[in-house]
């Protein structure tokens, strides 16, 4: 699966410590000695590479990154922390990292993307956002918010039988705490490969709330997640306009039947920015 990963239209790759590998000591480390080989041997191109390691309360985080930075710290970019609820949590790794890596001369300082996956790192996300400066990306977990909420779920990302959209609130507040300390916000995956209709509100949800991406579990998941989230061509066409019709006249303008204004054009760079390969937006 890693090696398929090289070739995929995935902006970023993500192999997995955690939740992937069985809870056992011997499991996990035989997983990190796999994993440093599989970084080793290959060649993931220009997309970011990212290791999730184990949650920070637990027994196996600690040894994951003693076992990972010094060996493949020049291999990837991030490390992925699961389940944070605290930002001591966060500053933890932090310093962990910072340790390490002036043991290391020359070790590329890694970033940080932390999923939010339970309730008090819900409460506490705005705090989490700000404990380092290591950090990216702020991603939503709702596999493991389901099970610490106490919703009776059995599918990661599903809908139920609701009079609103239940992820709605939880999805809202990380990505308001993302986007007020300049990092990127990502959704959380859909475990259920064959229903490519709920892959596709779910996609499209998290991107009209200002998501970034979200993350896919399978290489099919890939087309739909990165269509949500870059702009097809009516709304670049529309963007372009808006800003020809700004910069030609300035202040407020009339474009059609709409009155436009400078928000507009900030609107209309956004677009613009996302519709950009080059602009480095995740589409996971």
């Amino acid at each position: 699966m890693a090696e398929k990963a090289t070739a995929l239209d995935a902006a970023e790759v993500i192999l997995d410590l955690e939740d992937a590998v069985p809870n056992d000591p011997a499991e996990k480390e035989r997983a990190r000695g796999q994993l440093v080989e599989t970084l080793r041997e290959l060649d993931f191109g220009g997309r970011t590479v990212a290791v999730r390691i184990n949650g920070v309360r637990g027994p196996h985080a600690l040894r994951d990154v003693l076992a990972l930075v010094p060996q493949v710290a020049d291999r990837i970019a991030c490390l992925v922390v699961p389940k944070v609820s605290s930002p001591g949590e966060v500053a933890f790794i932090d310093h962990l990292l910072s340790a390490l890596e002036t043991a290391g001369p020359g070790l590329q300082p890694l970033g940080l993307e932390l999923q939010i996956e339970d309730p008090s790192g819900l409460e506490a996300v705005a705090e989490i956002a700000a404990a380092s400066q290591r950090t990216e990306a702020l991603i939503f977990g709702p596999g493991d918010f389901a099970a610490a909420m106490g919703m009776p779920q059995l599918t990661i990302g599903q809908e139920t039988v609701y009079p609103g959209d239940i992820w709605h609130y939880a999805l809202c507040r990380i990505a308001v705490a993302a986007k007020a300390h300049g990092l990127q916000s990502i959704d959380g995956p859909c475990s259920d490969i064959s229903d490519f209709a709920l892959l596709e509100r779910s996609s499209q949800r998290s991107a009209q709330l200002g998501y970034d991406g979200k993350w896919a579990i399978h290489p099919s998941q890939l087309e739909a997640v990165n269509r949500a989230f870059t702009p097809d061509s009516e709304q670049v066409r529309r963007a372009e306009k808006i800003l020809a019709a700004l910069e030609g006249r300035g202040g407020a303008s009339r474009l059609g039947e709409e009155m436009v204004d400078e928000a507009h054009g900030r609107m209309a760079r956004e677009v613009l920015q996302r519709a950009k390969p080059e602009s480095g937006m995740p589409r996971r």
